[in-house]
């Protein structure tokens, strides 16, 4: 279910947020944020001044374990710092996976969902309090102990409307499979929401497998992280680099910047076709069609996600937009026209080029939605111009 269409005038007055494309230079203070604007001339510059920095001062081998060993220690101090009222609440999922919505009708018949890496529930509450389903089944997995807490003690979790929801603590990269109760293939929709971000390189095959052996046969995961190269990643300051596009905040929680063909190879063992490229980026010109798929977001900090990035803009209005494929997110003839420049960092992780021992073989997924969501924020007052790049996609199991 939609609430705004992905085609919009772009010469009206007060085009909808996420819909606002710049074509006059002279009016980028006019407003707040700008969809689909190509990186600036300078960019791979800027790019690979931020980067060389970040690597002359990298994070002491010594001192990486003390962040990768038990990382869900450092997210049990955010939640007990920020409580349950740092993020906002993921109404936004609804205009972008349609599926969840479908799920909440009363109509619907028996459902599962489940959200991994729950935190305090700003995407399964939303569901909850929109839900007439009796027969929707909503499970909330964390591994931060505090998280789970947050959440068992909304009072949406101890007097649902309607179904059930169950939170408990579980670590998605777990070596023992899936959760207690919990059937294999016994999953309709999984939702990944910065989740695969924050995870060691080394754990990512785990958490994707333990994800597939919960889904049924046709399920779906709804995804959505951090982009290679969005602001986030610039921004970082010495100190803060444990590998390659994998870094350490402040509080010590860890994020990684995907790139494309890395989340495809991640799910499909296959890195994205020029055909799937060209494909997902026609953008209709008739009104009365959308595009082929779309996304919507905001603003933080190099610190824990802010407010301001999980709700579009911190307004009520939605912010969907269609998305853009290609490894920068520009349309494709200039992302090729960059590649050449980029060659060193726009690498593929080593993890995802050979398949480990033990590993189920792929392709484990199929692509239904695939990719890069690009944003120039704007901060008027200083005359700030922010550049951002998140990734979205919708795997179903194969």
């Amino acid at each position: 279910m939609k609430t705004t269409s992905s085609v919009h005038d772009i010469d009206s007055e007060k085009p909808p947020f996420g819909s606002r494309f710049l074509t006059n230079e002279h009016e980028v203070w006019s407003q707040n944020a700008w969809d689909h604007v190509p990186p600036p001339d300078d960019q791979v510059e800027v790019i690979a001044a931020s980067l060389l920095k970040q690597r002359l001062a990298r994070v002491p081998d010594d001192d990486k374990p003390k962040y990768n060993d038990k990382p869900s220690r450092h997210w049990d101090n955010f939640y007990k710092t920020n409580s349950s009222n740092f993020f906002r609440n993921r109404k936004w999922l609804h205009n972008e996976f349609p599926e969840l919505v479908a799920g909440t009708q009363s109509e619907a018949g028996p459902m599962s969902i489940a959200e991994i890496g729950c935190g305090a529930g700003n995407s399964v509450f939303p569901l909850l309090e929109a839900n007439r389903n009796p027969n929707l089944t909503l499970r909330a997995y964390d591994y931060s102990t505090h998280a789970v807490k947050l959440v068992q003690n909304n009072p949406l979790y101890l007097s649902p409307p309607a179904g059930t929801i169950q939170a408990s603590v579980w670590d998605v990269t777990s070596a023992d499979g899936l959760p207690p109760n919990m059937e294999p293939e016994s999953t309709d929709i999984v939702i990944l929401v910065f989740v695969i971000s924050a995870l060691h390189p080394n754990e990512w095959r785990r958490a994707i497998s333990n994800v597939h052996k919960m889904l049924k046969p046709g399920g779906l995961v709804m995804f959505r992280d951090y982009g290679r190269h969005d602001l986030t990643q610039l921004r970082f300051k010495s100190g803060r680099l444990l590998d390659e596009n994998f870094y350490i905040r402040g509080d010590k929680t860890r994020v990684y910047f995907f790139e494309l063909d890395e989340l495809a190879l991640l799910f499909t063992g296959s890195k994205v076709s020029p055909d799937q490229k060209l494909e997902t980026e026609l953008i209709n010109d008739d009104d009365e069609r959308e595009c082929e798929s779309e996304v919507q977001w905001s603003p933080p900090d190099d610190q824990p996600v802010l407010a301001s990035e999980e709700d579009p803009s911190a307004t009520d209005h939605p912010l969907s937009t269609p998305l853009e494929l290609g490894l920068n997110g520009s349309p494709l003839p200039d992302s090729e026209s960059l590649r050449p420049n980029l060659t060193s960092i726009m690498c593929i992780h080593p993890n995802l080029l050979t398949s480990p021992p033990g590993s189920l073989p792929h392709p484990l997924f199929k692509v239904e939605q695939l990719g890069v969501d690009r944003r120039l924020l704007v901060n008027r007052k200083r005359q700030l111009k922010m550049y951002r790049v998140w990734m979205q996609g919708k795997f179903q199991k194969v």
